[in-house]
């Protein structure tokens, strides 16, 4: 995954209209009584991937489609490259003229025309021999110039969505928005697709705007990732930043399964079953949640299986590149919490396995209880 980014936004004035691909300001839309997008501002800068991201039903395809011109503003206002091409009340720029280009879930391929043909269908400006090459060039980048004669049906998913994504972006758009392209894929073919499909997006300049509900593959494209949860957006930052220093609980139950357990600050610190966490800020005696991932707890085998007076393993299980251990926690007044690990690689500790645990703080979140 490229880096370039960061380097290319520290040189670029970033109050230029030109450098900004999509600005939208204020986005509000009612579907009836619901309200699907309250108040978002969101920005994407040329060159830049933002994943907008969220569980189904939290607005971030009625925001896309807002960007594009295929819902019609309510409130708010959208400027592509500096331009205004939505207001309400004013102008509604329509979908054709806003130089974009639009990927989704389906590839929707012209079963009539080759792939060629599909690839060379919106580029109407020019001649007929530039067209050709344009598409063949974006083909060959992409590891289908063997299939450019062929038609739609005899190519894989895969293979059909990079076709869709050679035809969006060969008139040049200043912005791509993509909704959900990979989301009907199997598991390997959509990691190789979403991997050519960055590499594509990366070597043009456009601004993208991508459409997920898929945690691990917003962190794998985007530079940025907005976040959001019934039509508001909830955190904006880069990939590290929500993982690693998310300001709400949503947020941290949002990238993967947490151990979830209560403390009370003593001595700038909380003391849990799972281990002792840091809780600098917090005054003595506050309650807090505590939020711990799987991976920030460490196990080591310790006595005879078969004791179960002790913190112990009740289940472990091999998932690849990690290993899952369900725990049998004993807490300090005798009681029994159950939690997980996840470690590295193969770690298989037997059913009924004694273990110590051990804390890695920088994977455990605190927040302040409600009231």
């Amino acid at each position: 995954m490229s880096t370039a980014p960061a380097e290319i936004f520290e040189a670029t004035d970033r109050t230029s209209p030109k450098t900004m691909a999509l600005s939208m300001r204020d986005i509000s839309h009612r579907f009836g009584e619901t309200i699907a997008v309250d108040a978002v501002d969101l920005e994407v800068r040329a060159g830049e991937v933002v994943c907008l991201l969220g569980p189904s039903g939290c607005g971030k395809s009625t925001l896309l489609r807002i960007a594009a011109g295929l819902e019609s503003l309510q409130q708010g206002e959208v400027q592509l490259a500096g331009e205004t091409v939505a207001r309400p009340g004013g102008r509604q720029l329509p979908p054709e003229r806003r130089n974009l280009g639009l990927m989704f879930q389906d590839a929707a391929l012209f079963p009539h025309l080759s792939v060629l043909e599909n690839v060379t269908f919106g580029l109407t400006h020019l001649a007929t021999g530039e067209r050709r090459a344009r598409a063949l060039e974006l083909l060959e980048r992409l590891g289908l110039a063997a299939y450019a004669a062929s038609y739609p049906h005899v190519l894989s998913g895969g293979q059909q969505q990079r076709v869709a994504l050679a035809r969006a972006v060969a008139p040049a758009p200043a912005l791509m928005l993509l909704d959900e392209p990979f989301s009907a894929l199997d598991t390997r073919l959509r990691e190789q697709t979403r991997d050519d499909t960055l590499h594509l997006l990366k070597s043009t300049g456009a601004g993208t705007l991508m459409v997920t509900h898929d945690p691990e593959e917003a962190m794998f494209m985007a530079d940025r990732i907005a976040l959001m949860r019934d039509g508001r957006i909830l955190q904006v930052g880069t990939p590290t930043e929500l993982y690693c220093h998310p300001t709400d609980p949503f947020v941290v139950r949002f990238f993967g399964e947490v151990n979830e357990v209560e403390g009370v600050v003593a001595n700038g610190e909380i003391r849990t079953a799972f281990g002792v966490v840091p809780a600098p800020g917090y005054a003595e005696g506050a309650r807090l949640d505590v939020l711990i991932r799987p991976e920030a707890v460490h196990v080591r085998p310790v006595g005879d299986v078969g004791h179960h007076e002790r913190t112990h393993v009740i289940m472990s299980r091999l998932l690849g590149r990690s290993s899952l251990l369900h725990l049998c926690v004993h807490t300090s007044d005798g009681q029994e919490i159950h939690g997980h690990s996840r470690m590295p690689g193969v770690f298989l500790p037997a059913e009924s396995q004694p273990v110590t645990l051990e804390l890695d703080p920088s994977q455990v979140f605190l927040y302040a209880r409600p009231g």
